[in-house]
């Protein structure tokens, strides 16, 4: 009888690890998919530059930023208004180009919505092209 309780109390402990979700993430993307729309390409190599541009960017979208660190290639924002956050990371490819990926939230659910960053992307762009373009 006890060999039977055990047993049951393993099968029991085994099937509650087991998850029965597909997307266990909350997202019908793959990770592929999602770090495609996540990231994009900049030809530029001044890396300070592009820190700056984001951190503009960001602001103008209405965020606070809360942490931003030039070592690390990361600014970190908080937006009241949408209860979202988002960080963004910059790092150079090669010599001629820098690699942005942004990952956003809302509350505690990551944002999987291509559209999001790709408007945050066309701003960043934008805003890349005015500081490059600059006449003193």
């Amino acid at each position: 009888m006890k060999k039977v309780i055990v047993a049951l109390c393993g099968v029991t402990l085994l099937c509650g690890c087991v998850s029965t979700h597909d997307d266990v993430l909350g997202t019908s993307y793959s990770q592929v998919e999602t770090r495609n729309y996540q990231s994009r390409m900049f030809d530029t190599s001044d890396r300070q530059m592009v820190l700056r541009s984001v951190i503009s960017t960001m602001q103008d979208l209405g965020f606070i930023i809360d942490r931003a660190d030039e070592t690390l290639g990361t600014v970190s924002g908080t937006s009241f208004t949408y209860s979202s956050k988002l960080t963004v990371s910059v790092r150079p490819v090669g010599k001629t180009q820098m690699l942005v990926r942004a990952n956003a939230q809302a509350g505690l659910d990551e944002i999987a919505s291509p559209v999001a960053y790709q408007n945050f992307f066309n701003a960043l762009s934008q805003s890349l092209f005015l500081d490059a373009h600059t006449v003193e």
